[in-house]
């Protein structure tokens, strides 16, 4: 793992126009960032193609725009006022700040990784007659360290159910975990932070309301779940989209756009007959790795980790952790909530809120399947996986960002050959056929190869190179982002170009085979 790639990811997100730090000119606000010209192409793009998967593709699933302001009685039914809270420790010689539940499980990745390690050896060993599932069930060292991790797991799980703080220390003490900063197991005692935003609605202070910025888009649809439902004509099993921010006064907020105090969420909650949730919980799972699967990043940045300490709501929980620059982290959460929301807010409202079964010709509270994925999250994914620096049969170096052409800011890049003979003029009167599809990009500033380079720095598929030939014929020359092959082609074929590999349309088709 390159320790230094997200150093270079936050420098070129700089450089090329795709994130900046929020009120630079001010010296900033820690965890908070401004999307740029190029950053907000992309991530609009990945927004639509969530988008259009969840809603244009599934004739069950409709979408909603709730408010980010609710009534506070909303957070008191949800739990987030008695229970959303992290479970905080300091350093006392670095002065730094952990979550404890998040030093624990990095202890254990560590303990994985040296089954992996021994895994690895033993491979290479025994070659072909390696039997991996015999290895890892007999070996005396590997069956050594599973019982630690199970051990752990099964004391970490314990305590937080029990919301006993002094055996979380414990643990830590016992595992003899280290600050990275200062290499020392002082700590502090383990403390609770809530983290959502308070806020006032109200003219003056004497009359003024406490509300909350809300932490999660989720409690918008389940208070709308019901007028949806009716209004829309929808029958069990069906689910309700929606993108926006939300806010979370992260105490420790690190790794660049990975945890922030303000980000943007893409959730859908699918409302399920009780007793099928199992069913249903599987079938997410699979539905969402093949979207992630389907913008052809490789299989091995992925992974499905259960979680073995589940929230308040939930009867089952899994993540689609992806391999960012500093390890496997959560991605995607695949929850099943039971009907824990939806009676909650019955409850403390008064006013009934259940699903009347025509089939089954009763009333009933219907259960919850949940898929939530953090837009920022997956933008950091998209581009950490796709910035490169390669070195060129010349000796020379480019940095390219293989972004997944859909996905791309621009799609194309005309670039007239000479700011003269009226190509600059021709170049523009060709991008009005493509205008109104796709993005595209003009530039006719400094040498080809520069420009070339420009555009890979930026993840632009194709460059489109206007030049005097084209005035005669009609054809151009159009060089490839990856390979950077040249070839001519003319305007019937840069058009099927554009059907085939770079609208958001060939991204759905793939989907949906």
């Amino acid at each position: 793992m390159d320790k230094d790639a997200l150093k270079k990811i936050i420098s070129h997100s700089k450089e090329y126009g795709f994130i900046f730090p929020s009120s630079e000119i001010y010296e900033g606000l820690n965890a908070i960032y401004d999307y740029a010209h190029n950053g907000t192409l992309l991530k609009n793009n990945i927004r639509e193609y969530w988008w259009k998967s969840m809603v244009q593709l599934n004739e069950n699933i409709v979408g909603i725009d709730s408010a980010i302001f609710m009534h506070p009685k909303t957070w008191v039914a949800s739990g987030h006022v008695d229970a959303f809270n992290d479970p905080l420790i300091d350093n006392k010689d670095s002065k730094k700040r952990y979550r404890a539940d998040v030093l624990i499980e990095e202890h254990i990745e560590k303990l994985n990784l040296k089954i992996k390690k021994e895994v690895s050896k033993a491979e290479k060993r025994f070659k072909e007659k390696f039997d991996k599932k015999e290895f890892l069930a007999t070996n005396p060292r590997v069956k050594e360290i599973t019982k630690s991790i199970n051990e752990i797991k099964s004391k970490m799980v314990s305590a937080f159910e029990d919301d006993d703080l002094v055996l979380v220390k414990k643990l830590i003490d016992d595992l003899e975990i280290k600050c990275q900063v200062s290499g020392t197991c002082n700590w502090t005692e383990v403390r609770q932070f809530n983290l959502m935003f308070n806020t006032k609605l109200g003219a003056s202070e004497d009359s003024s309301m406490d509300l909350y910025l809300r932490p999660e888009t989720a409690q918008g649809i389940f208070l709308n779940y019901l007028s949806v439902q009716k209004t829309s004509r929808m029958k069990i099993p069906f689910g309700i989209a929606q993108t926006g921010k939300a806010f979370r006064n992260e105490i420790v907020a690190r790794q660049f756009i990975f945890r922030m105090r303000e980000f943007e969420q893409m959730e859908m909650q699918f409302f399920i007959q009780p007793g099928t949730q199992e069913d249903w919980f599987n079938q997410w799972k699979k539905k969402r790795l093949k979207w992630h699967l389907n913008l052809g990043i490789e299989s091995d940045c992925f992974r499905y980790h259960d979680h073995d300490k589940l929230a308040h709501y939930a009867d089952a929980a899994c993540d689609i952790e992806f391999l960012f620059p500093f390890g496997f982290k959560e991605l995607e959460g695949i929850h099943s909530r039971t009907d824990f929301d939806l009676k909650s807010h019955e409850k403390l409202s008064g006013k009934k809120i259940q699903y009347f079964d025509p089939l089954l010709n009763k009333n009933y509270t219907p259960f919850v399947l949940e898929t939530s994925i953090g837009l920022d999250r997956m933008f950091l994914a998209i581009i950490s996986n796709s910035l490169k620096t390669e070195i060129l049969e010349d000796g020379t170096s480019r940095n390219v960002m293989n972004i997944p052409k859909p996905l791309a800011p621009n799609k194309l890049a005309f670039l007239p050959l000479v700011k003269k003979d009226g190509l600059p003029e021709y170049t523009r009167n060709i991008m009005k056929d493509f205008i109104h599809e796709i993005n595209i990009v003009f530039d006719e500033k400094d040498a080809i190869g520069r420009r070339y380079r420009r555009q890979d720095a930026i993840g632009t598929p194709y460059c489109i190179t206007v030049d005097h030939q084209t005035i005669e014929d009609d054809s151009f020359t159009i060089r490839d982002r990856e390979s950077m092959e040249q070839k001519r082609i003319n305007l019937s074929e840069l058009k099927t170009i554009i059907n085939d590999e770079l609208s958001l349309n060939s991204l759905l088709k793939k989907l949906d085979n």
